[in-house]
């Protein structure tokens, strides 16, 4: 039997790092909105017919025990779920380490997906997402609510987090990002988000709150105007949050450049900054242009919305 699951890559457009727990350990509410985009992750689980676990990712591991895993997504998965030696296959659609779409979360809300189907359990896409933000804390304790519930949970979406109180999701009219045409362009910097997630300011953070209520405004009334303006706002903020962020020159550089060109009507660094991709919302049919532009500087990559969250399926 071979399980392939898949699970989307997200894309937060305002509200990071009020998810964070101690943000809402202190203010008691955050909240994020985002969207899951049309790159994946991909986790495939087979039987091997050997007594060994064997882990395919940009390394091959082999060995006897679960709990001797180093891949930090395999091991807590496949030790919660007690699962006997197989084979796991990691893959993805784009350069996803440190990338600041949540790929570590993507994986995991992907590996607990393709985990269930191959024991016959049946969870729902919302208990997926719970017990996934449950694993990876295992291993990065500062992750944040909307990583797993940004990927895992179709839709262009608003998600408020409570203290001690399930999300709450309020979907948005996909139709207004179709106005922009969206990319990715890859920093080429590498970095963890745990160290920048620590030097967090939370609160700083709690200017970003308001800003979610004036963008889930606008974008109900159509307001493209108010809506780049708050998100590059938010930007500006959310930069004002941990001087890491844009600490490399680099980075600095790119964010200057993206922010002066006519074409790009919004920008920002996805996650949690430091490295990973920026996010571009650009006019239509400007393709060529933006590639013409910045195809020295990094990897560009066009993205959609995406209404689907995790998906499975047995082959």
């Amino acid at each position: 039997m071979m399980i392939i699951a898949k699970c989307p890559l997200r894309i937060s457009m305002v509200g990071g790092s009020t998810d964070l727990e101690a943000f809402i350990d202190k203010y008691e509410r955050g909240s994020v909105i985002s969207f899951p985009s049309n790159l994946y992750t991909y986790i495939t689980v087979h039987d091997n017919h050997t007594d060994k676990y064997i882990i395919n990712y940009s390394k091959k591991e082999e060995v006897d025990n679960a709990t001797d895993i180093k891949n930090d997504v395999a091991r807590e998965a496949l030790v919660y779920f007690d699962i006997e030696p197989i084979t796991v296959t990691f893959n993805t659609d784009i350069l996803s380490e440190g990338s600041g779409l949540a790929a570590s979360s993507s994986y995991t809300i992907a590996i607990v997906k393709a985990l269930t189907m191959y024991k016959g359990i049946n969870l729902s896409d919302f208990e997926i997402c719970r017990l996934a933000l449950e694993l990876e804390r295992n291993f990065n304790p500062l992750t944040g609510y909307q990583d797993t519930y940004g990927s895992g949970i179709g839709g262009f979406k608003r998600i408020d987090f409570h203290k001690n109180r399930r999300p709450l999701f309020r979907y948005l009219d996909v139709a207004f990002l179709e106005k922009y045409d969206m990319y990715l362009v890859n920093t080429g910097i590498k970095r963890s988000s745990t160290a920048v997630l620590q030097s967090v300011d939370v609160d700083k953070s709690a200017t970003l709150l308001p800003l979610v209520d004036e963008m889930e405004k606008a974008i109900e009334t159509n307001d493209n105007h108010t809506f780049e303006s708050l998100f590059n706002q938010g930007w500006i903020q959310k930069k004002a949050t941990s001087s890491l962020i844009t600490n490399n020159p680099k980075i600095k550089q790119m964010d200057e450049l993206f922010s002066k060109n006519q074409m790009i009507r919004a920008v920002k660094l996805s996650g949690a900054g430091g490295g990973g991709y920026f996010l571009l919302l650009c006019d239509k049919e400007v393709d060529v242009h933006i590639h013409k532009a910045f195809d020295h500087i990094g990897k560009i990559t066009k993205i959609k919305a995406n209404a689907a969250g995790v998906i499975g399926i047995e082959v």
